[in-house]
């Protein structure tokens, strides 16, 4: 095989196809990025692979490995693709608790624009520029609050690793396939709700409620990042001053 990378195009019979090279340059590692997320989208994990990739570049998949050298490290450029994707745009203002939120919310968004994609990578660490930055940002934010050295450190992993792990659980379900996750679902109308009052009783208590709250993704994550925001607050050194998080009305 030459460095050229290949594709294919009908032979003269209109049948039979024949290799033919691409323009050089037009196999990017941000193309290859971009068609492997589209394919995890449309297709899921199950549906992902470099043959397949390779089809939908229109190269050799052989081609994909000058660009990286294993399937693992793509996957990593496509975690840190959809760390980019949550950062775009994102401004700093003068509030260190809402910089943490609404990080926390873009990468909960991204990962459920794109399920599988993230639950391939939510829990990986892509040692590539998006992380990095979104990395500095929140180290930014820590800082601010007046944590400093181990404790700003193992703040800066606490804060980073929760809004990851939520995001990548709630992608991990939505990539699953519909059967499953209905039966997932139906479980809190039937299961919780059969519970008897005498062995379960606190479950029993609220097995309607329960079962209602189920619906409510966006209630439930904003209630726990609420409890992390307050818990930040109440432990920093430098409790955010702004009228939202002071109790001031000024």
């Amino acid at each position: 095989m030459t460095d050229t990378d290949t594709d294919t195009e009908p032979g003269d019979d209109g049948t039979t196809p024949r290799r033919r090279g691409l323009r050089r340059g037009a196999l990017t590692t941000d193309r290859i990025v971009s068609e492997a997320l589209r394919i995890l989208d449309e297709d899921g994990i199950g549906g992902f692979s470099l043959p397949k990739l390779g089809v939908a570049l229109g190269a050799d998949p052989t081609a994909i490995y000058r660009h990286f050298p294993s399937k693992d490290d793509l996957v990593l450029a496509v975690a840190d693709r959809l760390i980019e994707e949550s950062t775009a745009g994102f401004e700093r203002g003068p509030c260190w608790v809402e910089t943490l939120m609404d990080l926390a919310r873009r990468i909960r968004a991204t990962y459920l624009r794109h399920p599988a994609a993230a639950t391939l990578s939510s829990f990986r660490t892509t040692q590539r520029p998006a992380e990095l930055r979104a990395a500095d940002i929140i180290v930014g934010a820590v800082l601010e609050a007046g944590f400093d050295g181990i404790q700003a450190a193992t703040v800066f992993r606490a804060v980073a690793d929760f809004g990851l792990a939520w995001a990548g659980l709630e992608a991990s379900y939505l990539a699953l396939d519909r059967q499953r996750r209905e039966k997932d679902d139906a479980a809190w109308a039937s299961a919780y709700q059969r519970v008897g009052q005498d062995e379960l009783p606190n479950i029993w208590q609220i097995r309607q409620e329960l079962a209602a709250v189920n619906d409510s993704d966006d209630e439930v994550f904003e209630t726990v990042l609420g409890l992390v925001a307050d818990g930040l607050t109440a432990r920093a050194p430098r409790p955010c001053s702004c009228p939202k998080h002071s109790g001031s009305d000024q």
